[in-house]
């Protein structure tokens, strides 16, 4: 499996375009990096970049991006609202797929190493990429910002990891690291106020504010014992926050980075904000979120606030989007698109689901055109996850039925099941189709000499296992679904009970359209036990849905009474 980093640089300039533009035109330039997303802020004054690869790709493309930051912008005439250091103010390093924090932390350094040894730019590790903790905290050795490091790189403590101990006048110095996945997440206040705003920021954030003795603003600060300020900690773990006016929009926001999201989630971070904020005669009309954002934050933030409303969480993956932005107001200060915020969609290839995102009627016109498929498996999985749609689709209305409230809940749970066995049958629409493409290609191979042929042999037998192994696995989500749907007929809104039959009816036919693809497939794969174990599998799952069918048809039947 290949290892996957994101690097998320933030650059000083939000405003030139063509700047802009250059820079990420050094990303694109390395082959197999992808960009993500060209995030621009005008009142900041700032950019944030993010683009995902292979190691090696991606320090490569960071390298690149942060020499051409270096010749395009100039820091002593750079003015903006967020704290920056230089024209390249912070560049992470993030492990996404296959790879250990460790070993980001070490590419962290070798990208640290030549952009201070190379670019002659003084250069501090931070996060995980820097063994002394009392310089690892971003805010920590960013303070002074800019003007101040002048000074500052030339303290013992402040020399820094890579590069010159002199300050770049132009270039300014950079911060380079490995860290979690950390969500840059604003909200919108309904003052202008900055002080105000800082003021919900402490409350809120981890390090939490100043104790100071008489007056909380103006008194003496409280020291440790060790010398330093004594802090009463906010009410937010792994938040980081400051409060600005952002000029723009004419708003304070509060400025959040969330460091953790499976300590602290972002709609809890949004509730939390709001509750503060009000305690201090201040609403909040909205947020803003900077740059990208995991699809599993979303959902969890749709079902969050679905819950507050006692609603079924079983909806579709769009509606969960839905809600979460129209929940948090992610759309007041400018469109929420899911596809170029969300990362999962990002890196989804438009191949792969070609078929599930055809309307009706293009899918029933390549189904029916000369091509072998789309063929009877991708139709199997479609028809399961019809069927299976349906008694979902009981389950939310029973949720929403009136007189029905205290029951929300159970039919929640059964919605929930529901929608994750259909969005995973949805995928096996086009795994079949995929699985027939592999065993043409397998075929098309060379076979002039033995080794050829041995190839193709090799490749024709993988192909037709996975060809087998797709239908199978529709039979048991088909099988599965069974459960969902008796439970619909028995318990759900009576006036959908002939929804739940049409569902079983789906259900049946897809687990048994299924088996004749495996049966098919079977029949040319040579490992002779495999295919008896897997035909004997398929009739008795076969047998066990008919049973199902007959006695939730039973029951549907019971009650139409007609």
């Amino acid at each position: 499996m290949e290892q996957l980093i994101e690097c998320v640089p933030n650059f000083s300039e939000g405003v030139d375009l063509n700047i802009i533009k250059q820079i990420t035109n050094e990303i694109e330039s390395v082959e197999g990096v992808k960009l993500l997303n060209v995030d621009p802020g005008k009142a900041t004054n700032r950019t944030v970049v993010t683009f995902i690869g292979n190691p090696v790709q991606v320090i490569e493309a960071a390298y690149l991006a942060i020499k051409k930051a270096g010749e395009l912008i100039d820091m002593s005439q750079h003015k903006g609202e967020h704290p920056r250091m230089g024209a390249t103010d912070v560049c992470p390093l993030i492990p996404i797929s296959n790879i250990s924090m460790e070993e980001t932390a070490q590419y962290a350094k070798q990208l640290a190493k030549r952009v201070g040894e190379e670019l002659g730019i003084p250069v501090y590790l931070y996060e995980e990429a820097q063994t002394n903790k009392n310089r690892s905290n971003l805010s920590v050795i960013r303070n002074g910002e800019y003007e101040g490091f002048f000074k500052k790189i030339k303290l013992p403590e402040w020399a820094p990891d890579f590069g010159p101990d002199e300050f770049d006048v132009k270039r300014g110095a950079t911060v380079i690291g490995a860290r979690d996945f950390l969500v840059a997440y604003n909200v919108n206040l309904n003052t202008t106020s900055t002080r105000r705003a800082n003021s919900v920021a402490f409350d809120v954030r981890e390090a939490g504010r100043v104790v100071r003795e008489g007056n909380p603003i103006t008194g003496k600060i409280v020291l440790n014992p060790d010398g330093k300020p004594k802090f009463t900690p906010g009410t937010l773990k792994s938040v980081k926050a400051i409060g600005w006016f952002i000029e723009e929009y004419g708003i304070a926001q509060i400025s959040m980075n969330l460091t953790n999201i499976n300590v602290t989630p972002v709609h809890i971070a949004f509730d939390e904000v709001c509750k503060k904020a009000a305690e201090r005669g201040i609403r909040v009309t909205g947020s803003e979120l900077v740059g990208l954002i995991p699809l599993k934050a979303m959902l969890d933030a749709g079902k969050y606030f679905l819950k507050k409303q006692q609603r079924s969480l079983g909806v579709s993956e769009n509606e969960l989007i839905k809600i979460a932005v129209k929940s948090m107001g992610l759309d007041e200060l400018s469109p929420f698109k899911a596809e170029e915020r969300i990362i999962e969609y990002l890196l989804k290839s438009a191949n792969d689901s070609k078929l599930v995102n055809m309307s009706l009627a293009a899918f029933a016109d390549e189904t029916a055109s000369e091509s072998p498929a789309p063929g009877g498996g991708s139709i199997a999985a479609y028809v399961g996850s019809l069927g299976i749609s349906l008694a979902t689709m009981v389950a939310n209305l029973s949720s929403h039925k009136k007189g029905w409230d205290e029951r929300w809940e159970l039919y929640s749970a059964w919605a929930e099941k529901g929608q994750m066995l259909k969005d995973q049958l949805m995928k096996l629409v086009d795994a079949d189709t995929a699985a027939f493409n592999k065993i043409m290609i397998a075929l098309g191979l060379p076979k002039a000499t033995d080794d050829e042929k041995k190839i193709r042999n090799n490749a024709i037998q993988e192909a037709t296992k996975f060809a087998i192994e797709v239908p199978f696995r529709v039979m048991q989500l088909s099988f599965d679904s069974m459960e969902i749907i008796r439970a619909m007929a028995e318990q759900g809104n009576p006036n959908s009970v002939s929804d739940a039959g049409v569902g079983a009816l789906c259900a049946r036919s897809a687990v048994m359209g299924a088996f004749m693809n495996v049966r098919i497939n079977a029949a040319g794969y040579h490992d002779q036990e495999f295919v008896k174990y897997i035909v004997a599998e398929g009739r008795n799952i076969e047998e066990k849905t008919v049973a199902a069918e007959n006695e939730i048809l039973k029951i549907v039947n019971q009650k139409i009474g007609v």
